[in-house]
């Protein structure tokens, strides 16, 4: 006697119902999913525009610390900040062989005490020495009133070493006899189409009475380093001090990604006694 055995299989029928539950199944898990992963994909969003603005900014509040007094100055509306970056700086002789003469042309002076170490190797010809400056007529390094390009550095006597510069009759003393050695100028510039602006670094550019703005900035040869993009506004004000406290520079930079924005706000505090 012979068995026959139904064969196995799914139907027609069978197939659909059990598509149809899957696509529910998946539709709900979707539904769950899709909010916590675009939550993870804004928050992390959130955190790159967070993490772009807090790093310009401690750039430019590491910038203004090493700025020489009373060199901050700000145009364009307050998006662009320009400053002298200081290398060093220390004390001068006032009398004594090497004193710094005030009342006639100089050409040298000696310091009070060794550079800091590498401090002295990292001046290099060219860089400004300036004494009392008070950013004002007679008085600014922009206009070259106060400052005089170093030639060389001669550190046979490490206790007090000796400054060469471009002859110069200074026009004022300094209450502390105190000097700065000037690396250059630096610029931060916001630039770019309204509401789509990138945050730019220059440097390497001549000093000048007149402070350059973004547009002559980016024509220009200077180098420069991208700090922030999609900046969609910034904001930089300085409020000066005196010779007896800090000036204050604010900064606010807003930075916008797939319609949402983060704006950081920071102070900075530079030291205006020559």
């Amino acid at each position: 006697m012979k068995l026959h055995s139904a064969a196995a299989g799914f139907t027609l029928i069978e197939m659909v119902v059990v598509i149809a539950i899957t696509s529910v199944i998946a539709a709900a898990v979707a539904v769950f999913i899709r909010l916590p992963v675009q939550g993870y994909v804004d928050a992390t969003r959130r955190a790159e525009m967070s993490d772009i603005a807090d790093t310009a900014l401690r750039r430019m509040a590491r910038d203004i610390k090493l700025a020489l007094p009373n060199s901050i100055r700000v145009t364009d509306g307050g998006k662009t900040l320009e400053l002298l970056l200081t290398r060093t700086g220390g004390r001068y002789r006032t009398t004594g062989a090497g004193f710094l003469d005030f009342s006639q042309t100089a050409t040298s002076l000696s310091q009070l005490g060794p550079f800091a170490a590498g401090v002295g190797q990292s001046i290099v010809a060219g860089d400004q020495l300036v004494i009392y400056n008070l950013g004002i007529a007679g008085a600014d390094a922009y206009a070259g009133d106060n400052s005089a390009a170093i030639t060389s550095i001669d550190a046979s006597s490490p206790n007090e070493p000796i400054i060469h510069f471009s002859a110069k009759q200074f026009p004022f003393e300094s209450p502390d006899a105190r000097f700065q050695v000037v690396q250059g100028a630096v610029s931060y510039a916001c630039d770019g189409a309204a509401g789509n602006m990138n945050l730019t670094r220059y440097a390497g550019y001549p000093i000048t009475p007149v402070q350059p703005t973004a547009a002559s900035l980016a024509a220009s040869s200077a180098a420069r380093a991208l700090a922030a993009s999609n900046v969609s506004s910034c904001a930089f004000t300085y409020t000066p001090g005196v010779t007896a406290r800090a000036g204050v520079v604010a900064l606010t930079l807003k930075i916008t990604l797939a319609g949402e924005s983060v704006q950081l706000y920071q102070e900075a505090h530079v030291s205006n006694v020559p």
